[in-house]
């Protein structure tokens, strides 16, 4: 993925922005801080918002996720953030709880270079008495859901008279949710005299009523994305709607990528889809809106950490999902908008990584193939699905399981606890351990799939942070 900057703001064009975040005027701490966290220079949506933001001005902006919009927008209010004030003086609004967990710990990390900077998550899918006890201890960002945000409101557990910094992240998928009155009964409870950064990954009407409600005179970037030639390969394959399934499967077995994101574009597809693969015998799981809070976080750390080879997902529950390392997409329908497909594909060849974006078209679906091609400017590449032969009976597994240990924040866990107590009396090597996610009650550990089950043997019977803890083997059900 290529985004290059179409639009500085409104108005005459811009000069290229410097790509060096010490042009900008942030404290010496923090661009420390910044070295030690490996940003060696701004991204594009970076280099265009942060001038402007840090000026003071409100701000639209159009991002894909992945770009880089998180750094933008939390360097902004913590150089706003007075930290002796212990009071609310931002707020970012997201419209998952996923979204809300990654940008709390962004904006945490972000934060090591100034003084001690309380960042607290408010989110549906959790009770409300700890969320309270904790705004009764003060915080100086909120990130949180609409609909949690305004429950505490309406409680009056959160102040938020102090407010500098209102952020509306992925404001397009918060109005798909039906969040726009939640957003405005939010919007209406913060002072007026307040900077609002508004990042979307695309412009429909909607945003632009929502900006003209509650943004002021705002500046605005548009980043045109194109993806490099050869990054992210794309194949388009006919198929009879009948054949999907069994297709997705074929690619599958014949590219044996080690992580795959398979796009439905309904629920009950993804069950067929997630049913179909399991019974073909690969690593496979669902996201969809039907999980509860609790599920949808298990399969999207089993899928980072590489301990599931397949997602399967509809557009709306991967919204806002960000891999690290992903080989392909597949398209198991051909979406009606071209910008979706593009956001789809640009998921897979991040960085310096290549892709595949697999589509299967059926004979209906030729025209939206048509605005593909002609979104893209070139020719799209057909291919047969008689080409594909399946290079080995057995489906390529992912290398890491995971491990659910019970016991997180609230039992002060760290991952260097965990990964102590692996390569310590366990006698693991670093390299055989994977991610560590901690939660507020639970810790999960990706490790080599070789040695699961021996890992949950040697951690039941040693000790975390010198207490025994009980400790399973994440089921994917394909073994």
């Amino acid at each position: 993925m290529n985004p290059t900057p179409a639009v500085a703001a409104e108005g005459a064009p811009a000069a290229a922005p410097s790509l060096s975040f010490a042009s900008l005027p942030l404290a010496p701490a923090t661009l420390v801080n910044l070295e030690q966290l490996g940003y060696r220079q701004m991204t594009p949506i970076q280099a265009a918002s942060l001038p402007l933001a840090l000026a003071g001005h409100d701000l639209i902006a159009q991002a894909k996720t992945g770009s880089g919009k998180t750094a933008a927008f939390a360097l902004s209010l913590l150089a706003r953030l007075n930290p002796r004030r212990f009071a609310v003086q931002a707020l970012v609004l997201c419209p998952t709880r996923e979204l809300a967990d990654q940008v709390t710990q962004e904006i945490r990390r972000l934060a090591r270079g100034a003084d001690n900077i309380k960042v607290l998550t408010l989110c549906g899918g959790s009770q409300m008495r700890p969320q309270i006890s904790s705004l009764e201890h003060g915080a100086h960002v909120v990130v949180g859901t609409p609909g949690r945000i305004m429950d505490h409101l309406q409680r009056e557990s959160l102040d938020l008279s102090a407010l500098d910094t209102l952020v509306l992240d992925e404001a397009d998928r918060m109005l798909d949710m039906g969040f726009y009155d939640d957003i405005a009964f939010v919007a209406k409870a913060c002072p007026k005299q307040r900077q609002t950064l508004l990042f979307s990954a695309t412009y429909p009407e909607s945003i632009a009523g929502l900006s003209r409600a509650f943004l002021r005179q705002p500046q605005r970037i548009t980043l045109t994305e194109q993806h490099e030639a050869g990054k992210i390969r794309q194949r388009f394959y006919e198929v009879e709607s009948e054949q999907k399934l069994a297709a997705v499967g074929l690619l599958l077995k014949h590219y044996r990528p080690v992580s795959t994101l398979a796009f439905c574009n309904t629920r009950q597809q993804c069950r067929e889809l997630l049913q179909v693969l399991r019974a073909e015998g690969f690593v496979a799981l669902a996201l969809h809106g039907e999980l509860e809070q609790r599920e949808r976080d298990q399969v999207l750390i089993q899928f980072a950490n590489r301990s599931c080879s397949v997602l399967v997902a509809t557009d709306v529950a991967a919204r806002g999902l960000d891999i690290d390392q992903l080989e392909a997409v597949i398209n198991v329908d051909v979406t009606p908008d071209t910008e979706v497909h593009v956001h789809r594909i640009g998921r897979t060849g991040r960085v310096d990584q290549a892709g595949w974006a697999f589509s299967l078209v059926s004979g209906n679906q030729m025209t939206r193939v048509d605005n593909i091609e002609k979104a893209l400017g070139h020719e799209i590449e057909w291919h047969s699905l008689s080409e594909l032969e399946a290079t080995s009976g057995k489906p390529l597994q992912p290398p890491m399981a995971t491990l659910l240990i019970l016991g997180g924040r609230k039992e002060k866990i760290r991952p260097g606890d965990v990964l102590g107590a692996l390569t310590g009396d366990a006698g693991f090597s670093k390299e055989q351990i994977g991610k560590i996610n901690v939660t507020d009650t639970s810790t999960y550990v990706a490790v080599e799939r070789s040695i699961a089950r021996d890992a949950v043997r040697k951690l039941s019977a040693g000790t975390v942070k010198g207490k025994r803890v009980k400790v399973h083997l994440l089921q994917d059900r394909a073994e």
